[in-house]
């Protein structure tokens, strides 16, 4: 489930299938309804993740999308090694930007704010 952690930054601790389809959806949904508002950074915590899907890596890119759009990012952590040889097979390794937990991704966001 995706929370406020602060006024800038979404952190969603997600699960496996369906939770994640329905998680990744409403937080995209979500980005897209800030008419007038400040589009946060989100982080995404996979740890309780323990595999993934074609539908998931596209949501994953549409996230990734919206975020540039609006001048934010989009943090990845908590990989178990399942999940993180998938997104090296399929070349997503370079795409998006990964962090080992969440507390070293919410510091990172923390300072570009700065």
């Amino acid at each position: 489930m995706a929370t406020d952690w602060s006024d800038k930054i979404v952190l969603a601790n997600l699960t496996d299938e369906p939770a994640l389809s329905d998680e990744l959806s409403s937080i995209a949904e979500r980005l897209t309804s800030h008419e007038g508002a400040i589009t946060p950074h989100v982080v995404l915590d996979f740890s309780g993740v323990t595999y993934i899907n074609s539908s998931n890596i596209a949501q994953l890119l549409k996230l990734r999308k919206l975020l540039g759009e609006a001048g934010r990012q989009l943090r990845i952590c908590g990989l178990n090694d399942e999940v993180w040889s998938v997104l090296l097979v399929t070349g997503l390794d370079r795409v998006f930007k990964f962090e080992p937990d969440t507390l070293t991704a919410l510091a990172g966001l923390q300072m570009i704010d700065e």
